[in-house]
């Protein structure tokens, strides 16, 4: 029998199914990727608060060192994206949704001046740099393309390096001091997990649903890139593992474990960064941002998406932080009127940003 959700009950399961709110606590930064299957992480510092927000207790230095162990690792498996995803998972993620952004990099590459044979050199290159257990700075890689007598001014370097590990051949190894690096796909992550086509569409539809869930196939398909056909081929593959709902009488999709996990409504006052999967995760995003505040989230509506004060599954305001040497200054700016004791609240969620960072922090408030 087909449950029938409001809005209220479904975004309590939707914080759920993000790891927002109990009762399911993963443990590791391998656990909350496995998770999701792939968490936006285009912006270093968002993406490991997202990680730190859904492990309490941990710091910033204890999630860089879980990186630095290869529980998860940095590339661009859909959308031209940046993601976390679980190292054994990268290849056939490649292959199935990343792989569909290359469709258009033909037309992309004569506006930057490059050819088919730039690139494919590009890879070469690269990969013999990175051979043996090579690990280069982002500004390395450069100078090795540079030196090979391949341009990388404008956007041809980022081209060119999307493109190496879009094929494959390279991934985003975690950060030395502030700079990024790139290592050899296989020999960062040589264990790799190679399900069959509609197996791999199943366990993308799976855990998209279990990380995201009440959600639509249309919503499957926009996260992942894949089309619509696809998106339904592998929601009907994953079977047993989801249950469908209707939201307000639209049916979705859940995690069939979590069905029946949000008997409350959604509580508590949270910190949440700019690209996170509680908003990033979905297009149609009524049930935690009210419509008016979008412009406020997305200045310009132009992807970059504001740091959000979340207060019972809904975005109540948006933050900024700027790092000293000796204190985190949080910026913060309501879009609903707040009591003396709900901004407490919200500094108290903003301190646990503070203490994940190892800063105290400086809150500022519109006069």
């Amino acid at each position: 029998m087909t449950a029938d959700l409001g809005a209220a009950d479904a975004l309590a399961l939707r914080m759920t199914s993000l790891l927002l709110r109990p009762p399911v606590r993963p443990g590791t930064v391998a656990e909350v990727v496995e998770w999701f299957g792939a968490m936006q992480a285009q912006d270093l510092a968002s993406g490991l608060w997202s990680l730190g927000t859904r492990l309490p207790g941990r710091t910033v230095t204890d999630v860089q060192a879980a990186l630095e162990r290869r529980e998860a690792l940095r590339t661009w498996p859909m959308r031209g994206t940046v993601h976390l995803v679980p190292p054994a998972d990268v290849r056939w993620m490649l292959e199935l949704t990343g792989v569909r952004s290359l469709a258009g990099v033909a037309s992309r590459r004569a506006q930057l001046g490059l050819s088919e044979a730039d690139a494919d050199r590009a890879v070469d290159v690269l990969g013999a740099a990175l051979a043996g257990g090579g690990r280069l700075t982002r500004a390395q890689c450069l100078a090795t393309l540079r030196e090979a007598g391949l341009g990388t001014d404008g956007q041809r370097g980022y081209h060119l390096l999307w493109y190496a590990s879009v094929r494959g051949v390279t991934c985003v190894a975690p950060t030395v001091g502030t700079e990024q690096t790139f290592a050899l796909l296989d020999e960062w992550a040589p264990e790799q997990r190679r399900p069959e086509r509609d197996e791999a569409l199943a366990l993308l539809a799976h855990r998209y649903v279990r990380g995201h869930g009440p959600v639509t196939d249309r919503e499957f398909a926009g996260w992942s890139g894949l089309t619509l056909t696809d998106a339904r081929r592998g929601l009907t593959a994953a079977g047993d593992l989801l249950r469908t709902v209707r939201v307000d009488g639209e049916p979705m999709y859940v995690d069939a474990t979590l069905v029946d996990a949000a008997p409350t409504p959604a509580a508590g006052v949270l910190a949440l960064p700019g690209f996170d999967e509680y908003l990033l995760g979905y297009r149609d995003r009524t049930l935690m941002l009210d419509p008016a505040h979008r412009s406020a989230v997305v200045p310009g509506n132009n992807g970059i998406f504001q740091a959000t004060v979340v207060r019972a599954g809904r975005v109540v305001g948006v933050w900024r932080r700027t790092i000293g040497r000796r204190a985190v200054t949080l910026a913060v700016r309501p879009l609903t009127p707040m009591t003396a004791g709900e901004r407490a609240d919200v500094e108290q969620a903003l301190t646990r940003y503070a203490d994940f960072l190892g800063l105290p922090p400086r809150f500022d408030w519109p006069s």
